[in-house]
């Protein structure tokens, strides 16, 4: 039981809430048990407000992240040294390149990484598309 003291009139009282069973309390003023008939509460609905939303503002589903692949022995393997997204590809398949050849630009914490060749060769396989999303040690591309 939960105790007030109130003054009422110059008149010290010493309340006493029990127990409130639906819309009875149970309580005693200065040691006198009463039942008092609390007033019915309407239940409280929740609202739910529905904002359109602007459909441009919807996001895409995400593109799945490249994958590392395993390249045939002699072969050169450009690998994402951190994780990012592939922003331009400079080469085909198949072209010819120099190992200071910019063939990619990979942006990771808002900066475009210029990713060579590495080794002069020809392309064997891209294996990743502009706007893809690469982890560290993804392979993006196989020099042979």
């Amino acid at each position: 039981m939960k105790e007030y003291k109130y003054k009422i009139n110059g008149n010290d009282y010493t309340v006493a809430v029990g127990d409130i069973e639906g819309n009875i309390a149970k309580i005693e003023v200065n040691g006198t048990p009463y039942e008092v008939q609390l007033p019915e509460q309407p239940a409280i609905k929740p609202v739910v407000k529905r904002v359109p939303v602007a459909a441009d503002a919807a996001p895409s589903a995400p593109k799945p992240a490249a994958k590392k692949v395993a390249a045939a022995a002699g072969d050169y393997v450009i690998e994402s040294p951190l994780p990012g997204t592939i922003k331009e590809i400079y080469v085909k398949e198949g072209q010819q390149v120099k190992a200071a050849d910019v063939v990619c630009i990979l942006e990771a914490m808002k900066m475009g990484n210029e990713i060579h060749a590495g080794k002069d060769g020809v392309v064997k396989s891209i294996n990743v598309a502009k706007e893809d999303s690469v982890l560290e040690g993804t392979t993006i591309m196989v020099i042979a």
